[in-house]
C-alpha cells in the first residue's frame, strides 16, 4: 500500500503505540490525522511532523467524533490505512483490575465489564466500519487495493490473567474478529488485521513508576529479547503490515515468545 498520496488516521494516536506508529508513517509521505483526547501531546506531534499532519479531538466512545476524525482524513487525501491503539477511560467506580468475584465475595458489576468492552471493542469496531466506508470510495490501487485496517489486540486476549476478565474478553473479541472483518472487506479490497502486543513500556506506567522501574519489574517477564517492548517496535509492524498486501486477516503476537 502506497502512502505517498494517502491520509492515514491514528487513534490514540498521541499515547505511546500511536505516537510511534505516526512518525513511522509520516515517513511513508502519509497526511496523518492523530486523533486521541490528549490535546497538548497531539497538537506538539501534529506540529513537529509537518506535512499537512493534523491532530483531532476524537471521542472514541462517540460515532460522531469519530465520523469527524475519518472525515478530516479523507479530506486531506484518500484514507488508506487506519490504526486503531486507543485506550479510553476506566469504568465508574474502578480503581484497576477487578476479580469476577473478588476476595471479599463481591461481584465484578456488570457495567463496569460492559464499559471495558465499550472502550476496547464496541470502539474498535466503530472505528473500524467508519473507515472502511470512507475508504470504500477510493479508487484502487494495486492488486485493487483500497485501504487497510489495523486493529490492536493483546496477548491477554489469548491468555489473560486474574482480574482481566473484561479486559481479555474485549481483546479477544479483536482477535476474533479479524478474519471475518477481512472477509467481510475483500470484495472491496480493504484489509483487515490486528497486533496483539505482549508487555511494552507505554505511557500507561508513566503516572506510577519510572521507565528504570517499569523496566525491573516487568522486563524479566520476557523471554527474549529479556525486557519491556519499544513501542516503535510495534509501530515497525504496522507499518510493514500497511505495506505488505499479502497479509491480510490474522493477528500477530508480538510478545518476546512471552506466555503466561
Amino acid at each position: 500500500m502506497d502512502l505517498s498520496q494517502a491520509s492515514v488516521i491514528v487513534t490514540g494516536g498521541a499515547g505511546g503505540f500511536g505516537s510511534a506508529t505516526v512518525r513511522r508513517l509520516a515517513k511513508q509521505g502519509a497526511k496523518l490525522v492523530i486523533a486521541d483526547v490528549a490535546d497538548e501531546r497531539g497538537e506538539a506531534l501534529a506540529k513537529a511532523l509537518g506535512n499537512g499532519c493534523v491532530y483531532v479531538h476524537t471521542d472514541i466512545m462517540d460515532e460522531a467524533s469519530i465520523e469527524k476524525a475519518v472525515q478530516t482524513a479523507a479530506d486531506l487525501a484518500p484514507l488508506r490505512a487506519a490504526v486503531i491503539v486507543h485506550g479510553g477511560p476506566r469504568a465508574p467506580g474502578s480503581t484497576g483490575p477487578a476479580r469476577t468475584v473478588n476476595r471479599e465475595g463481591k461481584r465484578l458489576p456488570l457495567a463496569q465489564f460492559a464499559h471495558t468492552v465499550n472502550v476496547y471493542l464496541n470502539s474498535a469496531f466503530a472505528v473500524t466500519s467508519i473507515a472502511a466506508e470512507a475508504m470504500a470510495k477510493n479508487m484502487p490501487l494495486a492488486s485493487n487495493q483500497r485501504g487497510v485496517i489495523i486493529n490492536t489486540a493483546s496477548i491477554a486476549g489469548y491468555e489473560g490473567q486474574a482480574g482481566q476478565a473484561a479486559y481479555s474478553a474485549a481483546k479477544g473479541g479483536i482477535i476474533g474478529m479479524t478474519l471475518t472483518i477481512a472477509r467481510d472487506l475483500a470484495p472491496i479490497g480493504i484489509r483487515a488485521m490486528a497486533i496483539a502486543p505482549g508487555t511494552f513500556l507505554t505511557l500507561a506506567y508513566a503516572a506510577s513508576m519510572t521507565d528504570e522501574q517499569a523496566q525491573a519489574k516487568w522486563g524479566p517477564m520476557v523471554p527474549n529479547p529479556h525486557r519491556m517492548g519499544d513501542p516503535d517496535e510495534y509501530a515497525v509492524l504496522a507499518a510493514h503490515i500497511v505495506e505488505n498486501d499479502f497479509l491480510n486477516g490474522t493477528t500477530i503476537r508480538l510478545d518476546g515468545a512471552q506466555r503466561f
